[in-house]
């Protein structure tokens, strides 16, 4: 079982757009607050890619911060094929 303090230091990322659509994860809070800007790694296509995302905004769930964050393409690296296909 999770002790009440364990609930305070972290928060659940949600990913509004880009290659991580619809995906959360749970994130650790430094000095008791959230990133405003975060960085994911994942396998897209069978290559690694570093995906930035910024803050939309914040609120409370049950007790747990909740961020969610919208897909920074300019500062990330492609995620869609630009190879055509036949």
């Amino acid at each position: 079982m999770t002790s009440p303090d364990a609930e305070n230091v972290v928060y659940t990322a949600e990913f509004i757009d880009g290659p991580l659509e619809g995906q959360t994860d749970t994130r650790v809070l430094l000095h008791g607050k959230h990133d405003a800007r975060i960085s994911m790694l994942a396998a897209v296509g069978g290559m690694e890619s570093l995906f930035w995302y910024d803050e939309v905004d914040s609120r409370d769930v049950q007790g747990r911060a909740h961020v969610r964050y919208r897909f920074d393409a300019g500062d990330s690296d492609p995620f869609e094929s630009t190879e055509e296909t036949d």
